[in-house]
């Protein structure tokens, strides 16, 4: 038996509020960093140690559509909101986001389609 392995769809990235789906994105990329520092000692040429830091999160999705344009939902309000990243194996989870850009684009007679930088306050995974 082969396995194939599915990839995330818009479907798959969500941004919902209140549980409620308000947006979908076509992709997504997540970024993870953490300011860890040295612990240094007097006299020595090498840090002793590494204290690992605050943990940051931030999101960029691509090609963001509202759900239900007649909702009337101001995306440059939302605040707050959760993204849902559904995979084969998996759930992840980013709470607490907040939007940090916003840059719509629309071609003549198409839909405007939005990019979104992200920043979320954590992260969890649903096996």
């Amino acid at each position: 038996m082969i396995n194939i392995l599915s990839i995330p769809t818009s479907n798959d990235i969500f941004i919902e509020v209140n549980g409620r789906k308000i947006a979908v994105a076509q992709s997504y990329k997540a970024r993870t960093s953490r300011d860890s520092k040295h612990v240094e000692a007097f006299g020595s040429a090498e840090p002793v140690a590494t204290v690992g830091g605050r943990v940051k999160h931030q999101l960029e999705l691509s090609r963001v559509l509202i759900s239900s344009p007649g909702d009337g939902i101001d995306f440059h309000a939302v605040s707050g909101f959760n993204v849902v990243i559904v995979k084969p194996d998996r759930k992840i989870i980013y709470s607490g986001c907040e939007w940090a850009n916003i840059d719509e684009s629309v071609a003549l007679g198409g839909v405007v389609l939005e990019s979104v930088s992200i920043v979320a306050s954590k992260r969890l995974e649903i096996a």
